[in-house]
C-alpha cells in the first residue's frame, strides 16, 4: 500500500501588536495563576498580569466599563500579593475592547491601599515643575458613543476610539498635548475641544489601534493609515472619512 500524506497549507496566524500583548498577557497571567494554586504570594508583574487579564476577559464577555473595573478590583485581595506590591503598583492602566470599541480601563488599588510611609514597597513622589507643552493644533474631538471615552497623553490621536468624530487627518502622527500620564475625557454626546502636539522621539507608532505599526514619516505610510481607517470605520469629520 502507498501511503499519501495529506499537503497542508500553512497559511500562519498574523496577529497585530495590540493582540500580541493580550495573548502575552494572559500567558503571564495563567502561569501566576498556577504559582498563586501552588500558594505563592504574587509579585508585582504577576498580580498585574492577573488583574489586567480580569478586566480584558469581562469586557470580552459583554461586560461595561464599570463592571470591567470591579472585575480587575476583585482579581486578588492583598492576601494574594507579596508586601510592598499594593504601593508597587497603585494602579493597573490595560487597553480592552468592549462591544462599542477599544477603551482604556483604569483600576486604581487593585490590591488594597498602599502602603504607609516606612512599610515595605512605600513609594515617595516628589512634585517637580513639568515644563508647559506647547500645542501645534486644536481639534474639536465628538464622541457619538453612549459611554465615557478616555485617552491618555501618548496614545496616538489618529488611532483612538473609532466612535470619537474629529479630523482624523489633521491628527496623525500627534498626540495629546498634556502631561504624561495624564488623560482626557470624553463625555457620551458629548463636543470637546482638545490641544495637540507631535508625537517626539523617532516618531514610531507600534500597537494602538494597529492602523501605522512603524514609523509615522515613511513615505505613504499616512494614506495607508487613513484608507485602513476609512475602510474599518473609524469616524471622522474630514472628507472621505467614514460616517
Amino acid at each position: 500500500p502507498v501511503k499519501v500524506t495529506p499537503k497542508v497549507l500553512d497559511r500562519g496566524m498574523r496577529l497585530t501588536p495590540t493582540e500580541r500583548d493580550r495573548l502575552l498577557i494572559a500567558s503571564a497571567a495563567q502561569l501566576a495563576r498556577r504559582r498563586q494554586a501552588r500558594g505563592l504570594k504574587l509579585n508585582a508583574p504577576e498580580a498585574t498580569a492577573i488583574v489586567a487579564d480580569a478586566v480584558i476577559e469581562a469586557a470580552r464577555d459583554g461586560a461595561r466599563l464599570r463592571e470591567a473595573v470591579e472585575a480587575g478590583q476583585h482579581a486578588l485581595s492583598a492576601d494574594d500579593v507579596m508586601d510592598g506590591v499594593a504601593a508597587l503598583v497603585p494602579d493597573v492602566w490595560v487597553e480592552a475592547v468592549f462591544d462599542d470599541g477599544s477603551r482604556l480601563v483604569v483600576v486604581s488599588e487593585p490590591f488594597g491601599p498602599a502602603g504607609q510611609a516606612g512599610q515595605p514597597g512605600h513609594v515617595a513622589v516628589h512634585n517637580e515643575e513639568i515644563p508647559d507643552l506647547e500645542p501645534t493644533l486644536e481639534l474639536t474631538v465628538e464622541n457619538t458613543s453612549d459611554v465615557p471615552i478616555s485617552v491618555t497623553s501618548h496614545f496616538h490621536f489618529f488611532e483612538v476610539n473609532p466612535r470619537l468624530r474629529f479630523d482624523r487627518a489633521a491628527a496623525y502622527g500627534m498626540r495629546l498635548a498634556v502631561g504624561a500620564g495624564e488623560t482626557v475625557r470624553f463625555e457620551p454626546h458629548s463636543e470637546e475641544t482638545v490641544p495637540l502636539c507631535p508625537i517626539g522621539g523617532a516618531r514610531v507608532a507600534v500597537g494602538f489601534a494597529g492602523l501605522v505599526d512603524g514609523a509615522l514619516d515613511e513615505p505613504g505610510t499616512k494614506e495607508l493609515a487613513l484608507a485602513k481607517a476609512r475602510a474599518t470605520g473609524f469616524l471622522s469629520t474630514a472628507e472621505g472619512g467614514a460616517e
